[in-house]
Protein backbone atom coordinates (compact mmCIF):
# COMPACT_ATOMS: atom_id res chain seq x y z
CA UNK A 1 0.00 0.00 0.00
CA UNK A 2 2.99 2.29 -0.20
CA UNK A 3 2.58 3.16 -3.86
CA UNK A 4 3.33 6.72 -4.88
CA UNK A 5 1.25 9.72 -6.04
CA UNK A 6 2.05 13.44 -6.57
CA UNK A 7 2.77 15.34 -3.37
CA UNK A 8 0.56 18.15 -2.18
CA UNK A 9 1.80 21.68 -3.03
CA UNK A 10 3.97 23.33 -0.45
CA UNK A 11 6.51 22.00 1.99
CA UNK A 12 5.21 21.33 5.53
CA UNK A 13 7.30 22.46 8.47
CA UNK A 14 9.26 19.84 10.45
CA UNK A 15 6.86 20.28 13.34
CA UNK A 16 3.75 19.51 11.30
CA UNK A 17 1.89 16.31 12.11
CA UNK A 18 -0.28 14.54 9.58
CA UNK A 19 -3.90 13.63 10.03
CA UNK A 20 -5.57 10.51 8.65
CA UNK A 21 -7.10 10.57 5.20
CA UNK A 22 -10.85 10.96 4.94
CA UNK A 23 -13.35 8.12 4.94
CA UNK A 24 -14.12 8.44 1.22
CA UNK A 25 -10.46 8.09 0.21
CA UNK A 26 -9.97 5.23 2.66
CA UNK A 27 -12.93 3.31 1.29
CA UNK A 28 -11.67 3.96 -2.20
CA UNK A 29 -8.23 2.54 -1.42
CA UNK A 30 -9.68 -0.57 0.21
CA UNK A 31 -12.00 -1.11 -2.74
CA UNK A 32 -9.12 -0.75 -5.16
CA UNK A 33 -7.08 -3.14 -3.07
CA UNK A 34 -9.67 -5.89 -3.27
CA UNK A 35 -10.23 -5.40 -6.98
CA UNK A 36 -6.59 -4.87 -7.85
CA UNK A 37 -5.51 -8.36 -6.81
CA UNK A 38 -6.82 -9.65 -10.11
CA UNK A 39 -7.26 -6.56 -12.29
CA UNK A 40 -4.62 -3.96 -11.35
CA UNK A 41 -2.87 -3.57 -14.74
CA UNK A 42 -6.16 -3.31 -16.69
CA UNK A 43 -7.73 -1.09 -14.05
CA UNK A 44 -4.76 1.24 -14.08
CA UNK A 45 -4.85 1.71 -17.86
CA UNK A 46 -8.61 2.22 -17.90
CA UNK A 47 -8.68 4.71 -15.05
CA UNK A 48 -5.74 6.76 -16.31
CA UNK A 49 -7.19 6.86 -19.84
CA UNK A 50 -10.74 7.72 -18.83
CA UNK A 51 -10.17 10.04 -15.89
CA UNK A 52 -7.15 11.84 -17.28
CA UNK A 53 -8.43 12.51 -20.79
CA UNK A 54 -10.02 15.90 -20.23
CA UNK A 55 -7.68 17.71 -17.84
CA UNK A 56 -4.56 15.59 -17.96
CA UNK A 57 -5.08 14.31 -14.43
CA UNK A 58 -7.43 12.19 -12.34
CA UNK A 59 -9.99 14.41 -10.53
CA UNK A 60 -10.77 11.65 -8.04
CA UNK A 61 -7.14 11.15 -7.02
CA UNK A 62 -7.58 7.37 -7.09
CA UNK A 63 -5.28 6.64 -10.02
CA UNK A 64 -2.49 7.97 -7.85
CA UNK A 65 -2.81 4.83 -5.75
CA UNK A 66 -1.67 2.72 -8.72
CA UNK A 67 1.94 2.44 -9.95
CA UNK A 68 2.90 4.39 -13.04
CA UNK A 69 5.44 3.43 -15.68
CA UNK A 70 8.29 4.44 -13.38
CA UNK A 71 7.18 1.92 -10.79
CA UNK A 72 6.03 4.06 -7.85
CA UNK A 73 3.96 7.08 -6.97
CA UNK A 74 3.85 9.13 -3.81
CA UNK A 75 1.25 7.90 -1.33
CA UNK A 76 0.57 8.77 2.30
CA UNK A 77 -2.30 8.09 4.68
CA UNK A 78 -1.67 11.49 6.29
CA UNK A 79 -2.68 14.84 4.84
CA UNK A 80 0.89 16.13 5.20
CA UNK A 81 4.24 14.71 6.23
CA UNK A 82 7.13 16.69 7.73
CA UNK A 83 10.53 16.51 6.06
CA UNK A 84 13.56 15.08 7.85
CA UNK A 85 17.23 15.16 6.92
CA UNK A 86 20.64 14.37 8.41
CA UNK A 87 20.31 17.33 10.78
CA UNK A 88 16.97 16.54 12.39
CA UNK A 89 16.27 12.85 11.69
CA UNK A 90 16.15 10.53 14.71
CA UNK A 91 15.27 6.84 15.05
CA UNK A 92 14.45 5.60 18.55
CA UNK A 93 14.73 1.96 19.63
CA UNK A 94 12.96 1.34 22.94
CA UNK A 95 10.37 -0.79 24.74
CA UNK A 96 11.35 -4.18 26.18
CA UNK A 97 15.09 -3.64 25.75
CA UNK A 98 18.00 -3.23 28.15
CA UNK A 99 19.74 -0.50 26.16
CA UNK A 100 17.35 1.98 24.52
CA UNK A 101 19.06 4.10 21.91
CA UNK A 102 18.40 6.97 19.54
CA UNK A 103 20.18 6.93 16.18
CA UNK A 104 20.94 9.82 13.86
CA UNK A 105 21.05 9.35 10.11
CA UNK A 106 24.87 9.46 10.25
CA UNK A 107 24.83 6.74 12.93
CA UNK A 108 22.83 4.45 10.67
CA UNK A 109 24.99 5.20 7.64
CA UNK A 110 28.11 4.28 9.61
CA UNK A 111 26.80 0.78 10.38
CA UNK A 112 27.34 -2.28 8.12
CA UNK A 113 24.93 -2.10 5.17
CA UNK A 114 23.06 -4.98 3.50
CA UNK A 115 21.85 -4.80 -0.11
CA UNK A 116 18.80 -6.77 -1.29
CA UNK A 117 17.40 -6.90 -4.81
CA UNK A 118 13.89 -8.34 -4.84
CA UNK A 119 10.48 -7.69 -6.37
CA UNK A 120 8.28 -5.19 -4.58
CA UNK A 121 4.76 -6.61 -4.42
CA UNK A 122 1.61 -4.70 -3.48
CA UNK A 123 -1.40 -6.56 -2.16
CA UNK A 124 -3.45 -4.87 -4.91
CA UNK A 125 -1.61 -6.96 -7.50
CA UNK A 126 1.04 -4.67 -9.00
CA UNK A 127 4.72 -5.54 -8.82
CA UNK A 128 7.97 -3.63 -9.36
CA UNK A 129 10.57 -6.29 -10.22
CA UNK A 130 14.22 -6.31 -9.15
CA UNK A 131 14.12 -3.31 -6.81
CA UNK A 132 17.36 -2.70 -4.85
CA UNK A 133 17.16 -1.67 -1.19
CA UNK A 134 20.13 -1.06 1.12
CA UNK A 135 20.28 -0.50 4.84
CA UNK A 136 20.93 -1.87 8.29
CA UNK A 137 19.47 -5.22 9.19
CA UNK A 138 16.76 -4.71 11.78
CA UNK A 139 18.17 -7.66 13.73
CA UNK A 140 21.41 -5.72 14.25
CA UNK A 141 19.56 -2.85 15.94
CA UNK A 142 17.57 -5.28 18.08
CA UNK A 143 20.73 -7.09 19.17
CA UNK A 144 22.40 -3.79 20.04
CA UNK A 145 19.40 -2.85 22.19
CA UNK A 146 19.39 -6.13 24.16
CA UNK A 147 15.88 -7.52 23.67
CA UNK A 148 14.39 -8.89 26.89
CA UNK A 149 13.10 -12.42 27.29
CA UNK A 150 9.50 -11.26 27.68
CA UNK A 151 9.49 -9.71 24.19
CA UNK A 152 7.54 -11.23 21.33
CA UNK A 153 6.98 -8.48 18.77
CA UNK A 154 8.21 -5.20 17.34
CA UNK A 155 6.06 -2.14 16.66
CA UNK A 156 7.04 0.57 14.17
CA UNK A 157 5.93 4.20 14.25
CA UNK A 158 6.45 6.91 11.66
CA UNK A 159 7.02 10.66 11.71
CA UNK A 160 3.93 11.25 9.61
CA UNK A 161 2.16 10.94 12.96
CA UNK A 162 -0.30 8.32 11.67
CA UNK A 163 1.18 5.15 10.17
CA UNK A 164 2.11 2.13 12.28
CA UNK A 165 3.16 -1.46 11.61
CA UNK A 166 4.20 -4.56 13.58
CA UNK A 167 6.11 -7.80 13.14
CA UNK A 168 6.63 -10.76 15.41
CA UNK A 169 10.09 -10.85 16.94
CA UNK A 170 11.01 -13.89 14.83
CA UNK A 171 9.92 -12.08 11.67
CA UNK A 172 11.83 -8.94 12.67
CA UNK A 173 15.04 -10.95 13.08
CA UNK A 174 14.97 -12.27 9.51
CA UNK A 175 17.97 -11.38 7.36
CA UNK A 176 15.73 -9.81 4.69
CA UNK A 177 14.21 -7.14 6.94
CA UNK A 178 16.02 -3.81 6.68
CA UNK A 179 15.97 -0.36 8.16
CA UNK A 180 16.51 1.00 4.67
CA UNK A 181 18.52 4.09 3.73
CA UNK A 182 18.77 3.56 -0.03
CA UNK A 183 16.31 2.48 -2.70
CA UNK A 184 16.94 1.96 -6.42
CA UNK A 185 20.65 2.73 -5.81
CA UNK A 186 20.14 6.19 -4.34
CA UNK A 187 19.36 7.68 -0.97
CA UNK A 188 15.68 7.33 -0.12
CA UNK A 189 14.00 10.66 -0.70
CA UNK A 190 11.01 12.05 1.11
CA UNK A 191 8.51 10.85 -1.49
CA UNK A 192 9.58 7.25 -0.99
CA UNK A 193 9.52 7.40 2.81
CA UNK A 194 12.99 8.79 3.48
CA UNK A 195 15.38 9.43 4.80
CA UNK A 196 14.73 6.06 6.49
CA UNK A 197 11.99 3.51 5.93
CA UNK A 198 11.32 -0.08 6.88
CA UNK A 199 11.79 -2.70 4.16
CA UNK A 200 10.11 -6.05 4.77
CA UNK A 201 11.18 -7.95 1.66
CA UNK A 202 9.05 -11.13 1.99
CA UNK A 203 5.77 -9.34 2.73
CA UNK A 204 3.38 -7.08 0.87
CA UNK A 205 4.60 -3.53 0.63
CA UNK A 206 2.21 -2.04 3.19
CA UNK A 207 4.40 -3.69 5.85
CA UNK A 208 7.37 -1.57 4.69
CA UNK A 209 6.47 1.51 6.70
CA UNK A 210 7.63 4.84 5.30
CA UNK A 211 9.15 7.72 7.31
CA UNK A 212 10.30 5.38 10.08
CA UNK A 213 10.97 7.06 13.42
CA UNK A 214 10.35 4.48 16.16
CA UNK A 215 11.10 0.81 16.81
CA UNK A 216 9.45 -0.39 20.00
CA UNK A 217 9.86 -3.94 21.29
CA UNK A 218 6.61 -5.23 22.78
CA UNK A 219 5.14 -8.44 24.21
CA UNK A 220 2.57 -8.99 21.45
CA UNK A 221 1.89 -7.92 17.89
CA UNK A 222 -0.35 -4.87 17.65
CA UNK A 223 -2.21 -4.47 14.35
CA UNK A 224 -0.91 -1.61 12.23
CA UNK A 225 -2.71 1.10 10.29
CA UNK A 226 -3.95 -1.11 7.46
CA UNK A 227 -4.53 -4.17 9.63
CA UNK A 228 -6.98 -2.08 11.64
CA UNK A 229 -8.77 -1.57 8.33
CA UNK A 230 -9.00 -5.23 7.34
CA UNK A 231 -5.62 -6.20 5.91
CA UNK A 232 -3.70 -9.30 7.06
CA UNK A 233 -1.30 -8.92 9.98
CA UNK A 234 0.86 -11.69 8.50
CA UNK A 235 1.30 -10.30 5.01
CA UNK A 236 3.50 -12.91 3.34
CA UNK A 237 3.55 -12.40 -0.40
CA UNK A 238 1.19 -14.95 -1.91
CA UNK A 239 -0.91 -15.41 1.21
CA UNK A 240 -3.62 -13.05 -0.03
CA UNK A 241 -3.53 -13.35 -3.81
CA UNK A 242 -2.47 -16.98 -4.21
CA UNK A 243 0.01 -16.20 -6.99
CA UNK A 244 3.31 -16.26 -5.12
CA UNK A 245 5.04 -18.76 -2.90
CA UNK A 246 5.20 -18.06 0.81
CA UNK A 247 8.87 -17.45 1.74
CA UNK A 248 10.94 -19.77 3.87
CA UNK A 249 13.14 -18.57 6.70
Amino acid sequence: MNSEQPEEPGRPTPEARGTPVGRRVLLGTIGLGALGVVTAPTLQRAMEGFLGAAAGKDPTGLTGLLPNGGGFRYYSVASSVPHRNATNYRLTVDGLVDRPKTYTLDDLRAMPQTRLVKDVQCVTGWRVPGTPFEGVRLSRLLDAAGVRSTAGAVRFTCFDGTYTESLTLDQARRSDILVALRMQDKNIGHDHGGPVRLYVAPMYFYKSAKWLSGITVTEDVRPGYWEDRGYDVDAWVGHSNGRDDEPTS
